[in-house]
């Protein structure tokens, strides 16, 4: 025999409806549409909300389970992974780019990879540093050569006629 469901809905019809409306992906829209059908009475047991949802019953329970303790703020709430933490730390990367943006400059990734380790005691590979200025950063460490001065024009021309000579 199927269970029925014993769960407190304390939104309205009317603030289920809006959200429905409002939703704009579709985990939010099943969970909220959850609450809906418990609400206006279309729905009275786990395995029937999991027939119209697609989904075991043991999701459907465990999304219950996520609003019975903390409400519609915890059913609809979004946990992403941290994630590893970057190897530049943000005083790092503001230092590296003035540092960049200055006429000096470094003369090669391995000058970059020496001053972080001196400045900031970062132990970084020339791999990583490389990537994040090349890439990230967008920054050339090379210095563009210095314009040469224009030719002296007369002593060209001078040039040209005595090398012009048949032999």
């Amino acid at each position: 025999m199927a269970r029925s469901l014993k769960i407190v809905i304390e939104e309205s019809v009317e603030f289920l409806d809006k959200q429905l409306k409002q939703t704009r992906t579709a985990r939010q829209r099943e969970r909220i549409e959850i609450l809906w059908w418990l609400k206006t009475g279309q729905v009275k047991q786990h395995q029937e909300l999991a027939h119209r949802l697609g989904r075991d019953t043991s999701t459907v329970t465990r999304w219950l389970q996520k609003y019975r303790h903390g409400g519609l703020s915890e059913l609809l709430e979004v946990k992403t992974a941290p994630g590893q933490t970057p190897h530049l730390t943000s005083e790092a990367l503001t230092g590296l780019k003035e540092r960049l943006k200055l006429g000096v400059g470094f003369k090669s990734y391995g000058e970059i990879v020496e001053w972080l380790k001196t400045e900031y005691g970062l132990e970084l590979t020339y791999a990583t540093v490389y990537s994040w200025v090349h890439y990230r950063l967008k920054a050339k460490l090379k210095v563009p050569r210095p314009h040469s001065a224009k030719q002296d024009v007369v002593a060209v021309e001078r040039f040209k006629k005595t090398s012009s000579r048949p032999c």
